[in-house]
Parts: C-alpha cells; structure tokens; sequence
C-alpha cells in the first residue's frame, strides 16, 4: 500500500515538473501564475499531510515490530529452557531396561 502511494506521488512529481517545463516556455498572464501557484501550494500542502500520516503510520509498524522482536526473544528462550528440561529428564536406555532395574533392587536389597 505504501509503495503504491509512492508511485502515485512519484507520478504526480514527474506531472508538475512536465507541467512546469511546459509553462515556463510559454507567456501567462499573472492571473494563470498565481492560479498556478495557488494549485502548486495547495499541492504541497497535500503531500506534507501525506508524509505526516505515512510518518505517523510507519512508527506505529515499528513499534509492533519492536514488541514483536522481545516476544520472539522471550519464547525462543522458554523453548530453550524446555527442551533442555526434556533432556535432562529423559532416563538414559540403561536405566529404563528391565534388566538395569532388577540389578538396581538386587542392589538395595
């Protein structure tokens, strides 16, 4: 969405600086120059709210990925924490097998 609002204001540049070429090799008659100057302000107006909003619009996206990069950080490190818990409780093949247990009770008999 914003690179197509790019694009546009792009072309609208690219339309006034033709415009602009055009009527500085012709005369005017100082009514069509402020007219002209009038619609350029107005113009420019209009791409300052723009940026402003488009500003406004990619903090917000930053701030959300912000928040998003701790998160990610805070579960990649309880995931971590989990399998090495997982690990560690995981009993051993020799301690599992019937043949170790029966040893183990001999043992403490």
């Amino acid at each position: 969405e914003l690179e197509n609002q790019l694009t546009v204001k792009s072309k609208t540049l690219d339309e006034l600086k033709q415009s602009l070429a055009s009527d500085g090799s012709a005369e005017q008659t100082p009514e069509a120059q402020s007219l002209r100057i009038a619609e350029l302000c107005e113009m420019k107006d209009s791409i300052v709210n723009q940026v402003a909003q488009l500003k406004a619009s990619m903090e917000s996206i930053l701030e959300q990925w912000r928040a998003y990069d701790e998160i990610y950080a805070e579960i990649s490190l309880m995931t971590t924490r989990y399998l090495y818990c997982i690990d560690q409780c995981k009993p051993s093949e020799e301690e599992a097998s019937l043949e170790a247990l029966k040893k183990q009770v001999k043992t403490l008999q």
